[in-house]
């Protein structure tokens, strides 16, 4: 087999897209360096199945970061005092009270951050906006703004060393075409976690958007999915 020299830093959360889209990077061939962030969500499990899936999958390295909590206010996924919603109409157009402010912007901040550091031009995350759930830092748009300034705002594209590139494999994706690409990269769904609200023990609730997208991915694609659910 030959060697990974070719680096990549891959955003991993620990649910089902940024599992596929680990595997579909280690497939390109990328030394991958997972980062997952700690940053007081109330599923707080998926810590776990990051390293579970980092471990899985055969990332290079894998860092959890922590991020003071109180920067990700107002968002029902930092304010145990703020009810997840459930059943919620998934073609809306608001945005969810689960948005957590600019979360994407600063994770793909570390992110650059860490690639300039270890002189990786390659940066990974699991962006969707077929399944889109209303966050605007989901949006193609998003991601090619972003990438424009880590190419304005970085020593090493200036001393001209690289140009970064911001990869998002599933953001064009159904669900169902997800998780069929990563059965097929062979990975084990059963080591992610998607829930916003799990009970007690970790099991997903079923009911919350990310469950409700997922469960539906499976359904289409004919698969179990592999994970039990806290009954109703």
């Amino acid at each position: 087999m030959a060697k990974k020299t070719k680096k990549a830093v891959v955003l991993l959360s620990g649910g089902l897209d940024s599992a596929t889209t680990l595997a579909i990077a280690e497939a390109e061939g990328f030394r991958c360096f997972a980062l997952t962030f700690s940053y007081g969500q109330r599923h707080s499990i998926e810590l776990k199945a990051a390293g579970k899936v980092a471990k899985s999958i055969g990332a290079f390295q894998h860092k959890i970061i922590n991020i003071d909590p109180s920067v990700f206010a107002n968002s029902a996924l930092t304010d145990k005092s703020i009810r997840v919603p459930l059943d919620r109409n998934l073609k809306s157009s608001e945005i969810p009270i689960t948005y957590v402010p600019a979360r994407n912007t600063v994770f793909l901040s570390y992110a650059l951050a860490f690639a300039e550091s270890i002189g990786a031009f390659d940066i990974f995350i699991g962006v969707n906006a077929a399944d889109y759930s209303g966050y605007p830092d989901c949006r193609s748009e998003y991601i090619k703004a972003f990438e424009k300034m880590a190419n304005l705002a970085t020593a090493a594209v200036i001393r001209k060393k690289g140009h970064y590139k911001i990869h998002t494999p599933i953001i064009k994706m159904t669900k169902a075409q997800i998780i069929k690409t990563g059965t097929h990269l062979g990975i084990d769904y059963s080591l992610t976690h998607s829930c916003y609200n799990p009970d007690k023990i970790g099991k997903p609730c079923g009911r919350c958007d990310s469950c409700r997208l997922r469960l539906k991915g499976f359904a289409q694609t004919g698969l179990k999915d592999p994970l039990k659910y806290a009954k109703r």
